[in-house]
């Protein structure tokens, strides 16, 4: 079974809390059990976690990096400002999807550009947890039709 990590960032620990007329009223541990379960459905060890320390953050990409590990991303606010977590997910060697729970183009302007969706397989926004399950769907797909690939040709999408 293929692992994916599905990261997220600063304040998302918070879920049902932090909130819930954007958010919603699940908690982490709903997401995280979706998550999983989802993964099941789809021949996926999912791995869930949260930080609110972009270095950790980033320590957990550079191993899904060295591992090739495929990543489901919620940077949260980081997704906005850090070029330290953008610069570690453009070395990817897996797909990559940024999902975000909110529709971020419909908030606030400052929340309008993301630094992370340039380096991105693909981005899923505004779908609630759903978000998840759709970003799961994504790379289970992309795995798939990077083992049917021909020889020679790369194993995923630049």
């Amino acid at each position: 079974m293929k692992t994916v990590l599905v990261l997220n960032g600063p304040n998302l620990g918070r879920l049902g809390i932090r909130q819930p007329d954007v958010y919603g009223h699940e908690t982490f541990d709903d997401l995280a059990k979706l998550c999983r379960e989802t993964g099941r459905r789809f021949g996926l060890h999912v791995e869930v976690r949260q930080t609110d320390d972009e270095a950790e953050m980033i320590r957990w990409v550079h191993d899904a990096v060295d591992q090739r590990t495929p990543v489901v991303l919620n940077p949260a606010a980081f997704t906005h400002y850090s070029y330290a977590l953008r610069d570690a997910l453009a070395q990817r060697t897996a797909p990559l999807i940024e999902v975000h729970i909110s529709n971020p183009a419909a908030r606030e302007e400052f929340r309008h550009t993301s630094v992370v969706a340039g380096v991105a397989t693909g981005t899923i926004a505004g779908f609630g947890l759903m978000s998840y399950t759709l970003a799961l769907q994504a790379v289970a797909e992309l795995l798939t039709e990077a083992d049917a690939a021909p020889p020679g040709r790369p194993p995923m999408p630049p």
